[in-house]
């Protein structure tokens, strides 16, 4: 029977693959092609208007005559082809379509040539790509219907290649070449022969299910003599006028339904559209409006099918770029047949967003959804984002929404994640109910061996039934297919197949918790071990991300009170465009390092100009502040208070302390101010940190000791470090310069085809040494770290993530434990045993790793450090190279609160300028250390009401009082979107003044109203 069953899955293959596929068109006449190759084929995209009739293009005779086999496409280029010709009246009564194969190498769509067809006046029909090669002419046709259609052709490069990671030139344009890439290889006008393709879906669909039915079962056997005796009635020399009686031969075995306890799958209708990756940004506002076309043309001839669709800027993309696309989605978005679901701007990375960065997020991008629909998204939806923050439960809740959707996790390397529908609680206690589809895909194509391992894999089938499978071509779009959906018409309800529903991610949630109300908790964050060199890789873009976070609080904060002042308007506009810009960039493969270098140079540009504009409305509100003078005022916009300085306000400049001074010793420099002293040994590297306050030795071995692995993982290199690059290190101790300047140690060195220099810096009265890192590094497949061998015994650390800190074990105990071998973290890291701590700042650094080894003096030693700088070659080749300065500060004796402190302190530095001399009173001030103020700015909706947000950050309870330093008429509390919200918080408002109790690490958002005149 085993031979019978091979024999005719093997025949069913190659029948279906080389017969019946083939003969599902069929040419009626050729088409007639000219083109118009922008600026010789390697011209950006011209707006359509010039492309087509009453275009330059057009009026001025651009296109020219070319023929099927002809080569186009210069990598990133842009050709228009023009497509004309004649219906036959032989195809009179049939549906007729046209198929275009402009070149299609492999069978994946969105990482290849792609096209978007439009009419001659410009409306849209549909996009083509390798699963959606043909466009509608007429159903039916009555035969000498003229065709005219023109496609906007993207010779966009195959970047995985041939070789998986190979190092390519074909990231950037100016590097890619101008040799054609893509060939025409069909051009017809053909009918599509109904019977043939439901007889082609019939057979994928029971064949499908017949390789996944067990050997015994006479279900499979029953199958299989049914597909044989099809497959006998299928004339191959008559495909077309024996499909009928083929299809005969499987109704039998395609009409028993599914068993009563069948598994329920809610089939969501998707396209996971990365808004930049293996191509630029630009190229994505393309493939939205191509994969969109697509759907809403399906939409329109198939009344079941659902569709679902996040990141609200590529809906702006669509509404900017392509209107008319746009007004079809909208009115599939009213009928609830084209779901916004995600409720975010992008699907960000979530590691290392700042705090109130993730806010914004999903601020925007549900914002953006209740304007232009009405709509209040309930589901955030990231299924590609690697590795999803404790903080975001709450988040969500605060934002309006009660669901999470995640696929990532099934890329785990070590463990096995044990749910797949769950209550996620994050670091504050909040839970939000959570799904990870057991189908691990988020590109299912609804085939019969993905639907038979979500049920084969779902964990929770002891108390659950119901799982969601995301449909379509993705990660560069295309898209759900009708094939896809013939799959989910003949699955609704199949003996042996789980039933098939295609509905919207919320009908699918609300059932599901309602079966599911007692799920199994997991808390804390959601690991992926995988990708951990997403925390590095691409500096210059962590910088700039994190310097526009921080750069944006210091705009809003001085912008906000210099308004309610009366001094200058709010540029309400200004920090709307801004802060897109940056969401845009926290995509979970910019922000990641994980996209080419084309992606890489235009955000390390766009965070140029981001930094000069803030600087600009900053200086301008600031001075706005300080007056008219010369005597120095210094603003800080940090949270908590800089000597006489208190936080969000500023004070005249205090007289410079005494300088520290650096002495010699054995061929090292030592650094003392009282409080801390340093020593710094002839090799540059510091082997002493005394804390003088608590008679304490801080390291117990080397500190701020440069460490240099190789790099070379066995996949994914911009994305994974893999865990034997520990194997190899060397210690970076040999010395150009070794030279003291005051309380400035100042250290040169070169390795390999680089140089580095360090400055070890001790400030009068600080009990914190700052450290900077300046690399003109032109490494290759080498990783660069900073390490502090720290004397605390301690078997967990606590990493800074949004609004709060989470702890991981620093021992390996565990595969969970030990899987963390690279993390991520945000401001600082915090180590501490009974009675001290240390901590350990920066500002643009975010992956680490702390291990703990046994200490020659007994006990053991744990060592921190921080990843500086890797140099993957896929698929940027050029990663990182160039010149880098890196901030951190080693903190001694600090509690968790220090660490709160001088995380924000390194990365919001205080500013001076000139003016009148007078104290600048902050707009609102929090009494106590506890609780912090991530924001102050003026409300969205232009109202001039002051907006506060703040969190308890120390991870414990906490009561605070929140005064104004303005006439306040009324406080509100709010969710993240400014809208009232039930009190959680508030205590109580008497004035300016309000009282607050908050839980551990709760967020409060408040809205002030100011008293104004009457």
């Amino acid at each position: 029977m085993h031979d019978t069953r091979a024999l005719v899955e093997k025949r069913l293959k190659r029948v279906l693959n080389q017969r019946l596929k083939p003969a599902v068109h069929r040419t009626v006449a050729p088409l007639t092609l000219s083109a118009w190759h922008v600026d010789g084929g390697q011209g950006e995209p011209v707006p359509p208007s010039e492309a087509l009739p009453g275009g330059a293009a057009v009026d001025e005779g651009r296109y020219e005559a070319v023929e099927v086999g002809e080569r186009w496409g210069p990598p990133w280029g842009t050709s228009w082809f023009r497509i004309t010709g004649t219906v036959p009246a032989a195809a009179a009564g049939q549906r007729v379509e046209l198929v275009i194969d402009l070149g299609w190498e492999n069978r994946f769509a969105g990482f290849q040539a792609e096209g978007l067809a439009y009419r001659p006046d410009g409306t849209v029909v549909k996009g083509l790509n390798p699963r959606n090669l043909w466009l509608p002419v007429a159903d039916p046709a009555v035969g000498g219907e003229h065709i005219d259609v023109y496609v906007e052709a993207a010779a966009n490069p195959r970047l995985e290649g041939d070789t998986p990671f190979a190092a390519t030139p074909l990231g950037e344009k100016e590097t890619a070449g101008s040799e054609p890439l893509y060939r025409i290889n069909r051009a017809d006008i053909s009918v599509l022969e109904r019977e043939v393709w439901e007889l082609w879906q019939d057979l994928e669909a029971i064949g499908g299910l017949m390789a996944q039915l067990p050997e015994g079962e006479p279900r499979r056997w029953q199958i299989l003599r049914a597909v044989e005796r099809s497959l006998d009635a299928l004339d191959l020399q008559d495909i077309t006028g024996s499909a009928a009686t083929a299809r005969a031969e499987l109704t039998g075995v395609l009409t028993k339904p599914a068993n009563a306890s069948a598994h329920l799958v809610s089939a969501v209708g998707h396209a996971h559209i990365d808004s930049a990756w293996l191509w630029p940004v630009r190229e994505t506002v393309r493939k939205v409006a191509r994969t969109t076309s697509n759907v809403v043309s399906l939409l329109d001839e198939y009344p079941d099918l659902v569709y679902a669709m996040s990141s609200a800027q590529q809906y702006s993309w669509i509404e900017e770029h392509r209107p008319e696309v746009f007004e079809r989605v909208a009115e599939h978005v009213k009928g609830g047949r084209f779901v916004p679901v995600g409720g975010m701007w992008v699907e960000s990375d979530t590691n290392m967003p700042g705090s109130e960065a993730m806010a914004r997020q999903l601020v925007h991008g549900k914002r953006y959804f209740l304007e232009r629909f009405g709509l209040e998204t309930e589901e955030v939806w990231l299924p590609d984002s690697f590795g999803y923050s404790p903080a975001l439960p709450q988040l969500v809740k605060l934002s309006g929404s009660r669901w999470f959707l995640t696929q990532k996790i099934s890329w785990n390397k070590q463990n096995v994640f044990p749910h797949h529908s769950f209550w996620w609680e994050g670091l504050d206690g909040t839970r939000v109910f959570t799904h990870f589809p057991p189908v691990d895909t988020y590109n299912s194509d609804l085939s019969a061996g993905e639907l038979a391992h979500a049920v084969r894999n779902f964990r929770d089938k002891a108390d659950a039934n119901r799982s969601l499978v995301p449909f379509g071509w993705g990660d560069g779009g295309g898209g759900p297919t009708r094939e896809m959906i013939a799959q989910a018409r003949r699955t609704a309800d199949l003996e042996g197949s789980p039933r098939v529903t295609v509905e919207s991610p919320a009908a699918f949630f609300a059932a599901a918790e309602a079966e599911y109300a007692n799920a199994p908790v997991w808390a804390g964050e959601l690991y992926l071990e995988i990708h951990r060199a997403t925390y590095t890789s691409q500096a210059k873009t962590k910088q700039g991300n994190r310097r526009s976070e921080h750069l944006l609080h210091e705009a809003e904060l001085w912008s906000a009170a210099a308004a309610v002042a009366g001094l200058v308007a709010y540029p309400y506009d200004d920090f709307d465009r801004i802060w897109k810009q940056v969401l845009l960039n926290q995509f979970h493969d910019i922000l990641p390092g994980s996209s080419i270098a084309w992606v890489h140079r235009e955000a390390r540009e766009q965070y140029q100009r981001i930094a000069a504009e803030l600087a600009e409305i900053i200086d301008r509100a600031q001075r706005a502040l300080a007056g008219s003078g010369e005597v120095p005022v210094v603003f800080n916009a940090a949270p908590h208070g800089r000597g006489e300085v208190p936080a969000f306000g500023a004070a005249t400049a205090d007289a410079a302390p005494d300088a520290v001074v650096a002495a010699p010793q054995d061929g090292g420099h030592v650094l003392d101010n009282g409080v801390l002293r340093v020593v710094v040994d002839d090799r540059g590297v510091i082997t002493s940190v005394l804390d003088l306050v608590a008679g304490r030795e801080v390291l117990s071995g080397p500190a701020n000791l440069l460490q240099l692995h190789p790099d070379l993982p066995n996949e994914w290199d911009a994305w994974d470090v893999d865990q034997f690059y520990r194997n190899t290190v060397v210690d970076l101790v040999s010395v150009d310069e070794l030279s003291a300047d005051g309380g400035t140690v100042r250290v040169a060195r070169r390795f390999g085809d680089s140089r580095v220099v360090q400055t070890i810096t001790l400030e009068p009265g600080a009990r914190r040494v700052d450290l900077a890192t300046e690399v003109d590094w032109h490494e290759k497949e080498k990783f660069l770290k900073a390490a502090f061998a720290l004397d605390v015994q301690t078997q967990r650390a606590a990493y800074e993530t949004q609004f709060g800190h989470h702890f991981r074990a620093t021992h390996e105990n565990t595969s969970w434990d030990a899987a963390k071998f690279e993390v991520c973290a945000h401001r600082f890291v915090h180590l501490e045993e009974p009675g001290y701590g240390v901590a350990l700042v920066n500002d643009s650094t975010y992956g680490h790793d702390v291990r703990r080894s046994a200490a020659d003096s007994g006990g053991t030693t744990t060592t921190v450090r921080l990843s500086l700088l890797r140099a993957p070659r896929y698929p940027d080749p050029e990663t990182d190279q160039g010149t880098h300065t890196l901030r951190y500060a080693l903190v001694p004796g600090a509690s968790i609160g220090d660490a709160v402190r001088e995380g924000y302190a390194i990365n919001l530095p205080a500013r001076t300028v000139p003016g009148a001399g007078s104290a600048v009173e902050p707009l609102v001030r929090v009494d106590g250390d506890g609780v912090v103020v991530s924001a102050v700015k003026l409300a969205d909706d232009r109202s001039g009401d002051v907006v506060v947000r703040l969190y308890e950050a120390r991870g414990g309870r906490a009561t605070t009082t929140l005064t104004a330093g303005f006439a306040v008429a009324s406080v509100e509390e709010t969710d993240l979107l400014e809208r009232p919200a039930e009190p959680d918080a508030v205590v109580e408002a008497d004035g300016p003044a309000v009282s607050l109790r908050l839980r551990p690490f709760q967020i409060v958002t408040l809205r002030l109203r100011a008293s104004r005149p009457s």
